[in-house]
């Protein structure tokens, strides 16, 4: 039965390692669409139940490096206020580069409500030629997401589907 360890230890080294000399790859042109070499290998003592230590290596695992594809950037949450129009390329700047902005329209609000509506019509028009999304927060703000971010809605219920209780109605 033979056990391995793990650990790197400094060791002396024994007759029968010292007799094998290390083995070299062998050289060949350098070529740009080579692979890049794997590093050195480890040498790992084996220990069998004699006690007698025997050397082995074995060869790391090539580190793969990952392509950029792999990473996607990071998606922020961003408050901006709406103070003019030209704020509004600014927010389509941001949502192209995949942010998600609230945007406060109450300071646009307080100059002209007509720029308020060209400037929310302008972003949903936006919104939809990204297949983006965009939704009404309340009385002064707005979200904005780029298309890998969809805004949950709630379903209202319209007059013809109320909802019917255990209450006797009155008849």
């Amino acid at each position: 039965m033979k056990f391995s360890l793990f650990h790197k230890q400094k060791q002396q080294p024994t007759p029968e390692a010292a007799a094998v000399p290390p083995q070299e790859e062998p050289k060949e042109a350098a070529d740009a669409t080579e692979e890049p070499k794997q590093e050195a290998t480890t040498p790992i003592e084996t220990v069998s139940m004699d006690s007698t230590p025997t050397q082995q290596t074995i060869s790391p695992e090539p580190e793969k490096k990952p392509e950029a594809a792999e990473f996607p950037s990071k998606t922020y949450l961003k408050a901006m206020p709406l103070k003019t129009l030209a704020d509004v390329e600014n927010v389509k700047n941001e949502v192209k580069n995949g942010n998600i902005i609230i945007l406060r329209v109450t300071p646009l609000a307080t100059k002209s409500i007509d720029d308020v509506k060209n400037a929310v019509n302008e972003l949903t028009q936006f919104a939809e030629s990204i297949g983006g999304d965009i939704a009404r927060l309340g009385e002064e703000r707005v979200v904005i997401c780029p298309k890998n971010i969809r805004i949950w809605r709630e379903k209202t219920l319209a007059p013809s589907d109320a909802l019917r209780t255990a209450a006797p109605t009155a008849a």
